[in-house]
């Protein structure tokens, strides 16, 4: 769901956590759902850089346990659902996206934030007692 955005129909502004957020919005989905795709991983920061910024915050980053548990699921599934580490998905975006493009500018900036909000949530489903 959190990749609906990329859906050709439904790409206003090119940035797909925006334009997801909005249809989810426009079909009647619960706010904060449209917030956690609005905002999955990290896109502030791409918002930053495509000068959406002001659109992006009509929702509000909830930073919460479940936010970073979506950032997990994004950032340790390959784009054909291959499980990979944090760090074999930021290199596979890049690659995949090339070294000049926005996207990779994006990652690489997000990168922190990123494997902070993977290694909270893989402590997190340790200490439940899932093997990860």
């Amino acid at each position: 769901m959190h990749d609906i955005g990329y859906a050709p129909d439904l790409a206003k502004t090119g940035f797909h956590p925006l334009d997801g957020a909005r249809f989810l919005r426009y079909q009647g989905a619960p706010e904060r759902l449209c917030a956690l795709v609005a905002h999955h991983s990290c896109a502030y920061r791409e918002a930053e850089l495509r000068g959406l910024s002001a659109e992006l915050a009509e929702w509000e980053d909830e930073k919460t346990p479940l936010r970073d548990a979506l950032w997990w699921a994004d950032m340790t599934a390959g784009p054909d659902g291959q499980r990979m580490t944090v760090h074999e998905r930021l290199a596979e975006i890049a690659e995949r996206y090339g070294p000049d493009d926005l996207v990779t500018v994006f990652v690489r900036q997000a990168a922190p934030e990123l494997v902070g909000a993977v290694e909270r949530t893989e402590a997190r489903l340790r200490a439940a007692g899932i093997q990860v």
